[in-house]
């Protein structure tokens, strides 16, 4: 059983997984933390965000872990938990260039696949999930929000983590994102064929939630209960 959420940065994507997976019992899937591990081990090491060879050796290659629970996502660059680090708003504003390069696109979905494969049952969200990773799925969502919404959330997210942010810094931060991730020529932010399209503005987690499982229920879904973390690479 696949399920898969697309939207843009702060519909509510990421909450929605977790909120989804763990009431279903099946691990969450958070592309996202892929590409902004990528990024911070690019920035860290100094490389050209320009250079698809490097980078895209960088994602295919083992300098990162991740561990899929169906509440979170646990991240390690070279051994070191990195899972708040990559939430940075430094991480957010450079994500996108490394987001828009065919080879680290081609690497991480090749691996996303990978993964899908050996969980077999999993809630998986990002900007192409439904279109281009898993077009097949079992369930496709996709969640949108007005800017203002997105932006209030995402200011919420990072002042939490202690990042002393304005919300005119988030706020073109997104809009940024936006422009880049829908113009983009690889994998670009689009609603896949026959997604249920939810706007989460104005809506409560418990809204949004009781709306998906509505429709997990007539699509039929039911997966079997899985709970605790399962390591890249390992099948539950």
């Amino acid at each position: 059983m696949i399920i898969t959420i697309d939207g843009p940065a702060g519909s509510g994507k990421s909450t929605m997984a977790r909120s989804l997976a763990a009431r279903l019992g099946v691990p969450y899937l958070d592309t996202g933390a892929m590409y902004r591990v990528v990024t911070l081990a690019a920035l860290e090491d100094g490389l050209d965000l320009q250079d698809d060879e490097r980078l895209a050796r960088l994602a295919g290659g083992d300098a990162y872990e991740l561990e899929f629970g169906p509440t979170q996502v646990r991240v390690a660059l070279r051994g070191r938990e990195v899972s708040e680090e990559i939430r940075s708003l430094r991480v957010s504003s450079h994500t996108h260039y490394v987001a828009a390069l065919p080879g680290v696109r081609a690497a991480l979905v090749e691996r996303q696949r990978q993964i899908g494969r050996r969980l077999r049952h999993f809630v998986t969200e990002g900007r192409d999930q439904g279109s281009v990773a898993f077009p097949d799925a079992d369930l496709k969502f996709f969640l949108d929000a007005s800017l203002e919404t997105r932006a209030a959330r995402r200011l919420q997210d990072l002042q939490s983590e202690g990042d002393a942010v304005t919300l005119a810094r988030v706020k073109e931060n997104l809009r940024m994102r936006d422009e880049t991730d829908s113009s983009r020529a690889v994998g670009p932010l689009r609603r896949p064929d026959g997604a249920i399209c939810i706007d989460t503005s104005g809506m409560s987690v418990a809204q949004v939630l009781d709306c998906m499982l509505e429709h997990v229920a007539r699509a039929g879904l039911t997966p079997p209960h899985q709970t605790g973390g399962t390591p890249e690479g390992s099948t539950p």
